[in-house]
């Protein structure tokens, strides 16, 4: 097993920071460095049971598609759907406009 990296440190943060012109106050680094380490160590045990005989995986159960087939039912005609319309047009629905020309 390869040997563990060194944590991170206030002087490391306080680095990377000036790199990147982010002002930090003294008692940020320090929480930063913290939550770093903690990242750093979770990412650890992650490598160490992500063996070649365990798969990758993006969810921890597997998915289902839990909708039904698409099926052809009984369906009104063109007609039928118009016959309730209180306008229409062209074998359409007429609505007022609700864009401008610019369509």
């Amino acid at each position: 097993m390869p040997e563990a990296p060194a944590a991170i440190t206030v002087a490391d943060v306080q680095h990377l920071a000036g790199l990147a012109r982010i002002a930090l106050e003294p008692g940020e680094i320090e929480h930063l460095a913290g939550e770093l380490n903690q990242i750093v160590d979770s990412v650890r045990k992650v490598q160490e049971v992500a063996t070649p005989d365990v798969p990758a995986t993006s969810h921890p159960i597997p998915l289902v598609n839990v909708l039904r087939a698409d099926e052809v039912g009984a369906v009104l005609t063109q007609e039928q759907v118009l016959s309730g319309a209180p306008d229409q047009a062209d074998g359409r629905f007429r609505v007022p406009a609700i864009l401008g020309e610019e369509q």
